[in-house]
């Protein structure tokens, strides 16, 4: 079947379930681009069904970071305590393929015709850096981000969620006294901007915490993106992907992976391109 791309991955939405699949195949198998996981799979899964329809409970499986997706798309993680029963089941597969489905229904994994056809010794490779990064015992020798830190400065940098001050909206909120601090003050940005400067730092001037993945990626990219809504942000730019950057180019926010620490991963908004 003919592919919708959404958040650059490949999408089959029906009435009771939604597919998300990686566009990247590696022979007969759908495998993850380098920064993508079943947790930016599930997140573009429930982001896309909230344009169609309220989400109200999700079960999510081990293998899936329930905070991150509870965060970015601001919705309730389904408790196994809970008297009543979800509203939503995530399932995983063994391929880089997800599903988001009521529960009982009957779902039918379409074969899409996009097939990005990847280097073999270029995936093991980032597999196996992705694996030494998540080791508990790596530490980047530049930035240290806590999970506490991480977690903590997590809504605004998954959902893109900001403030509307007395100029308009600001991100990420500051709370200081030219903005709201109450609820209504939150205001969900539109994921998307143009690009008012870029740059790529090489594999040996790129920062420590991707220096297992810097060189075999060619370097780290980012954007100063000016978003739709008003405030300026600098974004990475997604791993698994190549855009000609130029100025004014439109781009969308997905979320990504960003790096791990400590066996954790962080998740983040990076940029990519805008569909034709």
């Amino acid at each position: 079947m003919t592919a919708e791309v959404w958040m650059g991955y490949l999408v089959d939405h029906c009435p009771d379930f939604t597919v998300v699949q990686s566009p990247f195949v590696l022979g007969d198998e759908r495998v993850f681009g380098a920064d993508s996981d079943a947790t930016t799979l599930s997140i573009a899964a429930v982001l896309h069904r909230l344009q169609h329809e309220n989400v109200a409970s999700v079960a999510v499986p081990e293998g899936i970071d329930a905070d991150a997706l509870s965060t970015a798309c601001n919705i309730q993680v389904w408790d196994k305590e809970s008297e009543s029963e979800p509203d939503w089941d995530l399932l995983l597969s063994e391929e880089a393929i997800l599903v988001l489905a009521r529960p009982g229904a009957e779902v039918e994994i379409s074969v899409m015709d996009v097939a990005v056809e990847v280097d073999q010794a270029f995936h093991e490779a980032i597999v196996a850096a992705w694996e030494m990064e998540l080791n508990v015992l790596h530490v980047s020798q530049g930035a240290y981000v806590s999970q506490a830190q991480y977690v903590e400065a997590a809504s605004p940098r998954l959902s893109l969620s900001g403030q509307m001050g007395r100029n308009g909206a600001v991100w990420p909120p500051r709370y200081s006294a030219n903005t709201s601090q109450k609820e209504n003050g939150v205001h969900r940005l539109t994921p998307s901007g143009r690009v008012l400067s870029w740059t790529t730092l090489s594999a040996a001037g790129a920062p420590s915490e991707f220096s297992l993945r810097a060189p075999l990626l060619g370097g780290v990219s980012t954007v100063l993106l000016e978003l739709v809504d008003g405030p300026n942000g600098v974004f990475l730019v997604v791993d698994d992907e190549e855009p000609e950057h130029s100025m004014d180019a439109p781009m969308e926010l997905v979320v990504r992976r960003i790096y791990a620490q400590e066996g954790f991963i962080r998740y983040g908004l990076k940029a990519r391109a805008m569909p034709a």
